[in-house]
């Protein structure tokens, strides 16, 4: 029954914690045990474990922050605090803290078991009110921008102070890390909140259209203007400009656009009236632009024009302790917009299998992922693995926590490293029938790494 199951073992006694590893080992639990709440903290951010076996008193982080931490990031983990000052304010805090389940120390080995199947019974019964500790905490939370990684930490606080002044930004980032988000999150945090946010992504539009577009026309002057038409740069007048795939712009075009960076007026196409314009414009682009610089495809004087604060959006594969937040804020948004609205909960190998994919879509990924898997659920409260799509169901093999013990002997460590890597790097090819794009998404590489740590490490 529990060969399936994952337990990290919080325990600061090194005779109890190894031992207590080593029994449930031998009865089928996967296990990881450590000796600190830090590193527990530190696990728990990196895998969606079943169940986390704590002491109550721990040196550092104790083990209430542990089983606030762990419940916090996983609604559906079950929590076991173990303590050898087993009073009833002891067993109540924990209780209040989310525990399922108080053992107290010295216990027999039978009663843990016991305490586990207890409590993985009742995790099994209370899946539908799972959901009500699922609710974000809004300091996760930034203008529709999801995370507590230090990555989104360092992001939130940037567009916070970016959003005070007037520059204009220059936002990168793979396709679907959510690049319009942060620009309307520096829009929405301004002075200029009461104007408009106009986006416009610019791949979308012809490239003989897209100078209308951006600067309207008068009537005439064209085949097809019938009428006077304000651009983009008008429309957003005192408000915010967001240029989405600005790489794809034509130099042409980029020449006029600077022009109009330059000295905030334009002209309509046909017209020779000039037109003052107070914009601020937010451009973002998935392209390396110095590269196209280089390559003489766009305009270096445009570049620092626009890459006046610089803002990067990490991929989802760099920051995988937010999966957990962000599949519960897609789930409980797209649930409740069924009809009728469902209270759904994730199982934790589903979680496990989502945060092992690498994700090369990012969150917009992500997000069709958990929507997909709400419409094949049906009528069902809970999220499974056969729900994800096809290219995740095998992908939990990367990531699963692996417990190793020091022979007597010691080991060779740089070679038991290169074994483990040469390992990793096998599974994510067969895992992608050989596409070393693909595995190197995986294994949160770049492809030229990847190539030569293949050539390295071949025996």
């Amino acid at each position: 029954m529990a060969q399936d199951i994952y337990l990290l073992i919080v325990e600061d006694e090194a005779a109890l914690r190894e031992t207590t590893a080593e029994r449930l080992v031998d009865h089928g639990y996967q296990v990881v045990a450590v000796a600190s709440g830090e590193e527990a903290v530190e696990r728990l951010s990196e895998f969606a474990f079943d169940v986390v076996l704590t002491d109550l008193r721990l040196p550092g982080i104790d083990g209430r922050e542990v089983l606030g931490a762990a419940i916090e990031r996983y609604p559906e983990i079950v929590g076991i605090v173990m303590t050898g000052f087993g009073t009833v304010k002891d067993a109540v805090e924990a209780i209040k803290r989310g525990a399922a389940e108080f053992i107290t120390k010295p216990f027999q080995f039978d009663q843990l078991l016991h305490v586990l199947a207890s409590a993985l019974e009742q995790r099994r019964l209370r899946s539908e009110n799972a959901y009500l500790r699922s609710q974000l905490e809004d300091r996760y939370r930034f203008e529709g921008l999801v995370g507590r990684s230090r990555q989104m930490r360092e992001l939130f606080d940037l567009l916070e102070t970016v959003s005070a002044s007037t520059s204009t930004v220059l936002v990168t980032g793979e396709t679907g890390t959510g690049k319009e988000l942060a620009a309307r999150a520096i829009h929405h945090n301004s002075r200029r909140r009461a104007h408009r946010f106009v986006a416009l992504n610019c791949s979308a539009v012809p490239e003989t259209l897209l100078e209308a577009e951006l600067f309207g026309h008068v009537r005439g002057a064209y085949t097809g203007a019938v009428a006077n038409r304000a651009g983009r740069f008008e429309i957003a007048d005192r408000g915010t400009l967001f240029l989405d795939e600005v790489g794809t712009m034509s130099v042409a075009l980029q020449a006029k656009l600077l022009r109009v960076l330059q000295e905030r007026e334009l002209e309509r196409i046909g017209d020779t009236r000039t037109i003052k314009i107070d914009v601020r414009v937010i451009a973002a682009t998935n392209a390396d632009l110095p590269q196209l610089v280089q390559d003489g495809l766009f305009r270096e004087d445009l570049y620092y024009r626009l890459n006046v604060i610089p803002i990067g959006l990490p991929p989802l594969r760099e920051r995988r302790e937010d999966i957990p937040l962000l599949v519960r804020h897609f789930v409980n948004r797209l649930s409740q917009q069924q009809t009728p609205a469902r209270e759904v909960t994730v199982t934790q190998e589903a979680m496990r299998r989502m945060m092992a994919y690498g994700w090369p879509g990012n969150i917009r990924q992500l997000e069709n992922a958990v929507e997909r898997a709400l419409a094949l659920g049906g009528e069902r409260t809970q999220i499974d693995v056969e729900d994800l799509p096809p290219e995740l169901k095998n992908s939990a093999a990367l990531e699963q926590p692996v417990a190793v013990t020091l022979p007597d002997g010691g080991v060779e460590l740089p070679a038991f490293i290169a074994n483990i890597e040469r390992g990793l790097i096998s599974q994510a090819l067969n895992e992608t029938d050989g596409n070393k794009q693909r595995a190197a998404q995986l294994l949160g590489l770049k492809r030229t790494t990847l190539v030569e740590k293949v050539r390295r490490l071949r025996p």
